[in-house]
């Protein structure tokens, strides 16, 4: 199967249970294939490419359902900062501090990645 071909209803099933089951033995059960067949399939690069879609999208789907709850969590934080209890004032700062730092490292990154990618794009450009 090359990379650009579509992956069959056996593939389809084997990547529903990668999804869900806690062992890729577990995973080729449920799928009904062998455990061989399945560490063949993750040579395949349609194969890797539609897991990696499917496993793509829970996590979109999770990161859509935490920024549905990100103003509550960030209130919750800034209500710990004066509720009288030294070591969840802490924690909450801490906490802030730490997503603060974070958040500035992956916008710096954001910023390196782009500029890279214009860099090559021009280098490209060039050849």
């Amino acid at each position: 199967m090359s990379a650009g071909s579509k992956i069959g209803r056996k593939q389809e099933a084997a990547i529903a249970a990668l999804l869900t089951e806690r062992t890729h033995a577990d995973a080729a059960a449920k799928a009904g294939i062998s455990e061989a067949t399945l560490q063949r399939w993750f040579r395949d690069f349609g194969f890797i490419a539609a897991y990696r879609a499917a496993r793509r999208q829970i996590v979109e789907g999770g990161i859509g359902r935490v920024q549905r709850v990100f103003g509550e969590a960030v209130d919750t934080l800034r209500r710990n900062l004066t509720c009288g209890k030294p070591s969840v004032e802490i924690r909450a700062a801490a906490t802030i501090l730490e997503q603060a730092v974070k958040g500035v490292e992956l916008a710096d990154l954001v910023v390196e990645v782009e500029e890279l990618k214009r860099a090559f794009a021009d280098r490209g450009k060039q050849s």
